[in-house]
């Protein structure tokens, strides 16, 4: 017969939740009035007071508390090190959070210190939830009970040897309190909490930020996702909010629940907002060019009986243009998540914990457009190249008596490289071109519609006065060419068209070229 987990939760903790589960309601605090038996206690680490064993002056590996059970800890604190408080260098992701429950070899919680506390790679300066917070120290209040023996250590293996100097960059100071029990009911899980990261084209293959086995409820996670390949690209440095979260309970091959947009996930809707927001069960916060969420599933928890999957990835249904931009290698996005959950043990091993370098945020990656050089560009007859409505400069290449303007139409580059940009208008985009009078040649126009804008564009193209006809359905991109005559270019100029054929979208132009007759 399945057992039913729950939570065994003391006072502060227990407050805690139960201002998440009735918003609006004053926080609940009668469990604070029980005279609940046990003895509360705490174990000092890491200040000068301790032992020297539980330092890092003689060491990169400290227990900061080995607890005898049965018992359950109520809260742990880390003051934050000397470094952080003078301004010369803060915690990043070095250092490790590990826990061990009843003699186990391998650890229920293995995570970046920084991540456990809902601080991605230790960028933050202050985090407020209703399980962790920091400022000028980290805390957190998860209930961790446990029944013959409950460990907590922290592993430093960044390249500072142990003594004075890393001692000033670790945690000055730890205390974790905890009460002891005359015994843990058979129906109580055991924390667990555990760090990835992943680098991936998401168009292409789904994030798995959890991989269970066993019996037990998933309780919350954060999660980061950004974009370091583009960088400060033009429109770019950006992440889609269209990717789903999924959890899969049971083996089962379709996920039983799956939440549609990642900030709606965490509570938020249409993109993350623009200003931060740090409630007690959800909140976001930017991430370095992308962003960083939290969520607690507190009246929500999700339960599985054999195994839980979580992952992060675009849904079936969703517009398949996500699915193509995010399988190009240029869009690459890096995730990263803590989740947390209880279970029965034994658990399933974690994930291997990547190295010190590998743990850190992936570079941003400074822009750096590849043009066309006109050494390639004249090897095949071009004379004129406009890159239409790219930011910096539209005409990238011209010979002499070649030019092009836009006379109607606005320039966007708000889509993904490479083609990130065009001249657009709702109703007719012109762009004329200057060549010598009596110029003979080809002209080459490439229209691209990434975003399927409005269900998808369509438009009529039409090249000195010669309609292409109306095309649509080109989210991959077309190449569109027009032979020119001496008649055509008398006056010295050739208009290009593009007229929307689709009401509430927009005809664009991206690329255009003249290429000499041989």
């Amino acid at each position: 017969m399945t057992r039913h987990l729950t939570l065994a939760l003391s006072g502060l903790a227990a407050a805690f939740l139960s201002a998440c589960s009735a918003p609006g309601d004053a926080r609940d605090v009668s469990p604070l009035a029980r005279l609940t038996p046990g003895r509360t206690a705490a174990q000092n680490a890491l200040w000068i007071e301790t032992p020297l064993e539980r330092q890092f002056k003689s060491g990169k590996r400290v227990v900061v508390a080995d607890i005898a059970g049965p018992a359950e800890i109520t809260m742990i604190h880390f003051a934050v090190g000397v470094n952080e408080v003078s301004k010369k260098g803060a915690l990043n992701r070095d250092l490790l959070i590990r826990m061990y429950w009843d003699g186990e070899e391998k650890p229920s919680v293995e995570a970046p210190l920084v991540d456990f506390f809902c601080d991605p790679a230790g960028l933050r300066d202050r985090v407020d939830s209703a399980l962790v917070n920091k400022k000028r120290g980290f805390n957190c209040y998860f209930p961790m009970p446990f029944r013959k023996s409950g460990r907590v250590e922290l592993v430093y293996d960044g390249p500072i040897p142990a003594g004075e100097q890393l001692w000033s960059q670790m945690p000055c100071y730890s205390y974790v309190m905890y009460r002891t029990l005359t015994s843990v009911p058979e129906d109580v899980g055991y924390f667990h909490a555990s760090w990835r990261q992943e680098t991936l084209l998401l168009g292409k293959v789904d994030y798995v930020a959890l991989d269970a086995k066993g019996t037990g409820k998933f309780i919350g996670w954060n999660v980061t996702v950004r974009n370091p390949g583009k960088g400060d690209a033009p429109g770019g440095g950006g992440y889609p909010v269209d990717m789903n979260e999924k959890w899969y309970i049971d083996g089962e091959a379709e996920p039983s629940i799956e939440l549609q947009g990642i900030e709606d996930s965490f509570g938020f809707s249409w993109g993350f907002p623009e200003a931060e927001n740090m409630f007690p069960c959800t909140g976001w916060f930017p991430f370095l060019k992308g962003a960083a969420a939290y969520r607690w599933f507190i009246q929500d928890a999700i339960r599985f009986e054999k195994s839980l999957r979580v992952t992060i990835g675009f849904g079936k249904n969703e517009h398949p243009m996500f699915r193509r931009d995010f399988s190009k290698p240029q869009n690459a996005l890096q995730l990263s998540s803590t989740c947390y959950w209880y279970q029965t043990e034994p658990h399933a091993d974690l994930p291997p914990m990547p190295g010190v370098k590998e743990r850190a945020p992936a570079p941003d990656e400074p822009f750096q457009e590849k043009l066309p050089s006109a050494e390639d560009l004249k090897k095949r007859g071009v004379k004129l190249e406009m890159l239409a409505g790219r930011p910096d400069k539209e005409v990238v290449f011209a010979e002499q008596g070649y030019g092009a303007i836009a006379k109607k139409g606005f320039s966007y580059a708000g889509w993904n490289v490479p083609v990130y940009h065009c001249r657009a208008d709702e109703k007719d985009l012109q762009i004329e071109l200057t060549v010598p009078k009596g110029a003979e040649g080809k002209v080459r126009v490439y229209v691209i519609d990434p975003d399927t804008f409005e269900g998808g564009r369509k438009e009529e193209v039409i090249i000195a006065g010669r309609s292409l006809g109306v095309i649509e359905k080109f989210e991959d991109g077309r190449w569109l060419e027009q032979p020119i005559d001496s008649g055509d270019t008398a006056a010295g100029k050739v208009l290009i068209e593009a007229r929307n054929a689709r009401e509430g979208s927009n005809a664009v132009i991206s690329i255009v070229e003249w290429v000499e007759r041989k």
